[in-house]
């Protein structure tokens, strides 16, 4: 006979971690309760994927003169919005009508879990620019410890290395995004969106969410 709980970890541990599953964060966290920090981390991910979601809905209202919304919409992006997750909700800089943001920023938690899943992926996201670091050091030290050490031969392998680099980042970028610092944000909650400051006393804007566990 089988318990409960050996069927409910049983359960978990068949997820398929490559499609976001509604409960996947939620039963995780059951799981591994006593792991320090972990509800932060899951929340920051999810967090993260809606920060982004929100500069897409907030760049195709701009880009289509406060049109609306639709889900239909080619994602446009607007350079002049940034962004900070934390743990409790995300800041946003940038020309912003807060009006505006409190229609897109629900909008946009609908949209990913609905499952436009492609919202939770910036190109301009921090991520990009540590994988082009990481991809650029590793290269060039390979180049180094392959390549003869005459100067000629040393320079022409960190210029290819960071070429190489440069062509890599935004693919391998997109991918540590979609499975490393995002996650579909099933159980966050928007509470309140305000203008504010952040931690420097720069002027902003807090989307500040709760976490909301699906699995129950």
């Amino acid at each position: 006979m089988t318990n409960t709980a050996s069927a409910h970890i049983g359960n978990f541990w068949d997820v398929d971690f490559a499609t976001p599953h509604p409960t996947q964060d939620g039963e995780l966290l059951k799981q591994l309760n006593f792991v320090p920090g972990l509800k932060e981390i899951l929340m920051l991910r999810q967090v993260h994927a809606l920060e982004h979601a929100t500069v897409w809905v907030l760049s195709e209202r701009n880009s289509f003169g406060g049109a609306g919304y639709s889900a239909t919409t080619s994602h446009l992006d607007n350079n002049t919005l940034g962004g900070l997750s934390t743990d409790q909700g995300f800041y946003l800089y940038g020309q912003i009508n807060l009006s505006d943001l409190r229609r897109a920023a629900p909008i946009a938690l609908q949209r990913l879990t609905l499952g436009e899943w492609d919202l939770a992926v910036h190109p301009r996201c921090g991520t990009n620019l540590s994988v082009s670091m990481v991809l650029t050091a590793g290269l060039a030290l390979g180049a180094h410890l392959l390549l003869p050490r005459s100067p000629i031969e040393q320079i022409l392998g960190l210029v290819i290395a960071a070429t190489t680099a440069t062509q890599l980042a935004p693919d391998v970028g997109s991918l540590a995004q979609r499975y490393l610092t995002t996650a579909i944000p099933f159980n966050l909650a928007i509470e309140d969106i305000t203008a504010t400051s952040d931690l420097w006393g720069r002027p902003s804007h807090f989307v500040r969410v709760r976490w909301k566990d699906e699995s129950r």
